[in-house]
C-alpha cells in the first residue's frame, strides 16, 4: 500500500522534542524523507538513526537557528541540492512565555515575534522559491486555538499566533499560482513535556481545562502529527489557506 508521504522531501523545524518530534516520526512512518531540524546540536542523532532503520527511510538531523537567515538559507539550499526538491515545510518551531498582560516584558514579546512570526515568514520565502521550480509544494504553519479564542495570560503569544493565521491565508493566495499550498494547524491543549512543566510551575488546575474540551481529554502530539501529515500529502491537494483546529472541540 502506498504511504501517505512516500518519497516526499519534508523539512520539520523544532523536531527535537514534543510535537515536532512526533511530526518527524509520523512523516517517516508515512514514507517521507525527513529533515528534522533543531538548534540543539546532537540532540537528535541517535533517535534519527533509530527512525531511519525502523521506517526504512531517511531521517536526517540538521542543526541551525531558525532566526539566522544565513543558516536557514544554507540548510534549505543544501537539502534542495541533495534531493532535487523540497515537497513540504512544517514550521513547527516556536517559543511561548505565558504571562499576564501586566507582567510580560518587551524582550519576551520581541523574541516570540522573532521566532514565531518573522522566522516563519522568512522560511516560507525560501521554501517557496525552491518549491516553485517544481510548481508544487505544501507549507504547514503552527498556529494555536488561542489565536481564535483568546486565552488569559497569553496575550502576546496569542498575538504571534494570530499573525500566523494571517500569514497563512495571505501566503496561500499569493503562492497558489506556483502550485504551492499553505495551511496551518491550530492545536488546543497538547500534552507535551513543555506543557507538563508549565502547569507544574503555575499550579493551574488542568482538570478545569479538560472539562471545557468536548472530547474530554488533552490532545497528544500524535494528533497534531497526523493533521500535518494529511496537509503535507497529495490527499489534501485542493486544500489551501485553511486553519485546521486540532483541539478536541475546545472552548478554552
Amino acid at each position: 500500500m502506498e504511504q501517505l508521504l512516500q518519497n516526499k522531501v519534508c523539512i520539520i523545524t523544532g523536531a527535537a522534542q514534543g510535537i515536532g518530534k512526533a511530526i518527524a516520526e509520523q512523516f517517516a512512518a508515512d514514507g517521507g524523507i525527513v529533515y528534522a531540524c533543531d538548534r540543539q546540536p546532537n540532540s537528535m542523532n541517535e533517535w534519527s538513526e533509530e527512525c531511519s532503520r525502523k521506517y526504512v527511510t531517511k531521517v536526517i538531523p540538521l542543526y541551525f537557528d531558525i532566526t539566522d537567515t544565513v543558516e536557514v538559507k544554507n540548510a534549505f539550499m543544501a537539502i534542495n541540492k541533495k534531493e532535487g526538491k523540497i515537497d513540504a515545510l512544517i514550521n513547527n518551531a516556536g517559543v511561548v512565555f505565558n504571562k499576564k498582560l501586566g507582567m510580560i516584558v518587551r524582550e519576551e514579546m520581541e523574541l516570540m515575534f522573532k521566532i514565531n512570526v518573522i522566522a516563519v515568514i522568512e522560511m516560507i520565502q525560501l521554501a517557496a522559491r525552491l518549491m516553485a521550480r517544481n510548481k508544487r509544494g505544501s507549507i504547514v504553519n503552527m498556529a494555536s486555538v488561542t489565536a481564535m479564542l483568546g486565552s488569559p495570560g497569553q496575550v502576546a503569544y496569542s498575538a504571534t499566533k494570530g499573525a500566523i493565521v494571517s500569514v497563512t491565508k495571505s501566503a496561500a493566495k499569493e503562492l497558489a499560482p506556483s502550485g504551492i499550498r499553505v495551511n496551518a494547524v491550530a492545536p488546543g491543549i497538547i500534552k507535551t513535556e513543555r506543557f507538563t512543566e508549565l502547569y507544574e510551575a503555575t499550579g493551574d488546575k488542568i482538570d478545569e481545562r479538560i472539562r471545557r474540551i468536548a472530547l474530554g481529554r488533552l490532545g497528544n502530539p500524535e494528533d497534531i502529527a497526523n493533521a500535518c501529515a494529511f496537509l503535507a500529502s497529495d490527499r489534501s491537494s485542493y486544500i489551501s489557506g485553511q486553519i485546521l483546529g486540532v483541539d478536541g472541540c475546545a472552548s478554552i
